[in-house]
């Protein structure tokens, strides 16, 4: 089933409460107590909070842990092309069978009450968790920290803040310092908190939040190093020096992401994740969506026909965009064209403005499956042109990727938005698994 989201149990799922973003802990708090709070029945906790480079991170940390034996439950999101992908008992997408099973569980113990889209699924995947054996918990917050649904863990083994950056202020605060002290909400006294490179402001807001909690902090920067030299990644610590290979996922953000991993990791104590493990997990960790080089597919075939590289990123605020010009800064020996599509909440203009002197031409679009919440094409173009991008606008993915075939030969990135990810790598036959 390609498409989840044409199934009963969306539509179902969907009827409780639209996708509204209602931030609470009461609703989720009552319907996991109705279910015997299966929270605290999961195994060990990594709650990772952040702006950018969670899902990343997450990957990194199940590659390390599946190359450990370890069995890792995960939960993500949003998902690419199935809802499925969000939950992910021992690693595996979970199946439409055991899905609709645990939302009649959830209905039931609900019996009607008000509850969200997320708090929900949040519900359905700690029970997942609960009911199945495995080593380890790695949960992504939806959106914050502070009044997250997954913030419910009393004590998780460890958390884990990756970069702030201004995203989603209409929920989390106008500036970097309020949104920085709702993503501080994960933090509990006592467990290790590993921080990724903030803003000073960012790092200021969860340094005191830390001191105020008791939380000792784990800081890139200070505490653990990463560095590419050499070709081969350079982690270093209190313990020296310790050599790995550079990532398998692209890009150069990715050895910040992985020392994460590799620091979250280490809190644990388990002598069975040694470094080969480790190295075994760098080498073997994937994260659709994000820097993503696509396969001959349905969709792609075309351009890498005519000689085009097509690459996928979901990058869609500021921070993002000035992570993937710093990516794309070797990119001079060829044309390249950007297809956009973003969400009309999303900032265009600052998330282009990093990018500029690296576009060659801009193509604007309405995300397939979502015109309604697709940023407006015609400002998006005169975004675009305000930064001295040669932009212009297309119906559609496929338009947009037929105009650029008739153009000299370079590379293509597709980007602005995670939602327009999932229905590329679901047109081109990539679907998650």
């Amino acid at each position: 089933m390609l498409f989840l989201e044409n199934s009963a149990l969306l539509k179902r799922l969907r009827k409780l409460h639209p996708l509204t973003i209602d931030l609470s802990l009461g609703r989720i708090e009552r319907l996991l107590g109705a279910l015997g709070n299966p929270q605290n029945s999961m195994p060990p906790v990594i709650h990772v909070a952040g702006t950018n480079g969670k899902g990343s991170t997450l990957a990194f940390m199940n590659a390390m842990a599946r190359a450990a034996g370890l069995k890792a439950h995960l939960y993500t999101s949003p998902h690419l092309v199935r809802f499925n992908e969000r939950i992910r008992p021992k690693g595996r997408i979970i199946g439409d069978a055991r899905l609709s099973a645990l939302l009649r569980d959830c209905e039931d113990a609900n019996d009607g009450g008000p509850i969200t889209f997320f708090e929900i699924t949040t519900a359905m995947a700690f029970l997942a968790f609960a009911q199945t054996k495995a080593d380890i918990t790695l949960l992504e917050t939806g959106l914050g920290g502070r009044l997250d649904a997954t913030n419910v863990i009393a004590r998780p083994a460890a958390c884990v803040i990756t970069p702030i950056s201004i995203d989603h202020q209409q929920f989390l605060g106008r500036t970097l310092g309020e949104i920085a002290g709702e993503k501080a909400g994960i933090l509990r006294p006592s467990v290790p908190a590993i921080i990724a490179l903030q803003h000073p402001i960012a790092a200021q807001v969860l340094a005191q939040h830390a001191k105020k909690l008791g939380t000792p902090l784990i800081r890139q920067g200070i505490d653990f190093k990463a560095s590419l030299k050499n070709s081969a990644m350079v982690y270093q610590d209190n313990q020296g020096d310790r050599i790995f290979p550079t990532p398998a996922l692209s890009g150069a953000h990715q050895i910040a992401n992985a020392a994460n991993a590799i620091a979250a990791l280490d809190t644990l104590h388990d002598q069975r994740i040694t470094d080969k493990t480790i190295q075994r997990g760098l080498e073997t960790a994937h994260w659709p969506g994000r820097m993503q080089r696509l396969k001959p597919g349905k969709l792609a075939k075309p351009l890498l026909d005519a000689g085009f590289e097509v690459w996928l990123d979901g990058g869609h605020n500021p921070a993002a965009g000035r992570v993937m010009a710093k990516n794309l800064s070797h990119w001079n020996d060829r044309p390249l064209y950007l297809i956009l599509g973003m969400l009309h909440s999303k900032d265009t203009q600052g998330f282009l403005k990093p990018l500029a002197s690296r576009v060659g031409t801009l193509w604007a679009i309405p995300i397939p499956g979502s015109p309604h919440a697709s940023h407006d094409t015609v400002q998006m173009v005169k975004n675009a042109r305000g930064l001295n991008i040669a932009a212009h606008e297309a119906r559609s993915l496929e338009a947009a990727i037929a105009k650029i075939k008739l153009r000299k030969p370079g590379r293509v990135m597709i980007t602005g938005s995670l939602h327009l990810a999932g229905a590329v790598l679901a047109a081109n036959g990539e679907a998650p698994k």
